[in-house]
């Protein structure tokens, strides 16, 4: 049976391979004491078993008050329309991605990739700026555009008693002109990942990285499209 995964302070793994549907990125949820945030909201067929797994954690998923959309494809947000209907969720998101999230361009969700029909909602919190930062709960979330995978791409970080932990989702890619992407803007944005110095990666795809082993998962991902 599908358990959530104690990451470090404050961060735990609810959805993803393993979790919850296999066509679920990583959903991570934080511990801000007066509620819950969660990172990205899967595809939305295995909702079930996510809701499940914060219950495992002695939390309720009606605590989740907010959901940050780190981008605008289908397996990070096909579960937003769930999420808002079951529990009045407010999602947090880029500006350059609001178009595929509200259903005005379905076609920068790759929603046909994996077969689904996306059910647009709407973007509560508007995010405009290269760094934003947001108090949510007990928590500075920290916002940082990092475009290329999509126009829209954010990735978010936390300081806990367990160091800087970053959620830098897709990393990895792909990328693709439908989506918008840009592998030039995409390296700019990885070098500022860099820059962080997290002490805790938690990836869209890959998984948990800590310590040395981001800055060379990271410059792996450079290297691998430093010729494309």
């Amino acid at each position: 049976m599908s358990k959530a995964l104690a990451i470090c302070d404050r961060v735990y793994a609810v959805g993803g391979s393993g979790l919850s549907a296999p066509e679920d990125a990583f959903v991570y949820l934080v511990d801000a004491e007066s509620e819950l945030v969660m990172i990205d909201a899967g595809v939305g067929y295995g909702i079930g078993r996510i809701e499940d797994n914060i219950r495992s954690l002695g939390f309720e998923p009606s605590q989740i008050w907010h959901i940050i959309a780190t981008h605008c494809h289908i397996d990070h947000i096909g579960g937003l329309s769930i999420w808002k209907e079951r529990y009045g969720c407010k999602v947090i998101a880029n500006e350059l991605d609001r178009a595929g999230i509200e259903g005005e361009n379905n076609d920068l969700t790759a929603a046909g990739m994996y077969g689904v029909d996306y059910k647009p909602v709407k973007v509560d919190t508007i995010l405009k700026g290269e760094r934003e930062k947001m108090l949510l709960g007990d928590l500075k979330f920290n916002f940082l555009h990092t475009p290329g995978h999509t126009p829209g791409s954010i990735s978010v970080y936390i300081d806990t008693k367990d160091g800087r932990v970053l959620f830098g989702q897709d990393i990895h890619g792909p990328f693709s002109p439908a989506w918008g992407s840009d592998l030039l803007a995409w390296g700019t944005s990885m070098h500022k990942l860099i820059d962080l110095k997290a002490d805790v990666l938690c990836e869209g795809h890959a998984g948990v990285y800590r310590g040395e082993e981001i800055g060379k998962y990271i410059e792996s991902c450079l290297e691998r499209f430093s010729s494309a």
